[in-house]
């Protein structure tokens, strides 16, 4: 299995946006563009998800400690 490329997915999901768009396609190949293009999001959204996880902020305490904080207890 190919590796999974953030940045060639969006480029591939605004691609299939476009043709969607543009109302070229028959009823099979739109559903079958739309289908391609939610599975790309939602690896999208995986892969984000899985990152927003991963990152920390550091932030000082009130005796100016830096501390890590991952960045969804930041809010």
């Amino acid at each position: 299995m190919a590796k999974f490329k953030f940045e060639e997915s969006m480029l591939k999901l605004e691609e299939t946006v476009n043709l969607l768009e543009k109302g070229d396609l028959t009823l099979e190949e739109s559903l079958a563009n739309y289908e391609s293009g939610i599975k790309i999001y939602k690896q999208c959204v995986s892969l984000l998800d899985g990152i927003e996880k991963k990152i920390q902020v550091l932030t000082k305490d009130n005796d100016g400690n830096l501390q890590a904080k991952n960045i969804s207890d930041s809010d």
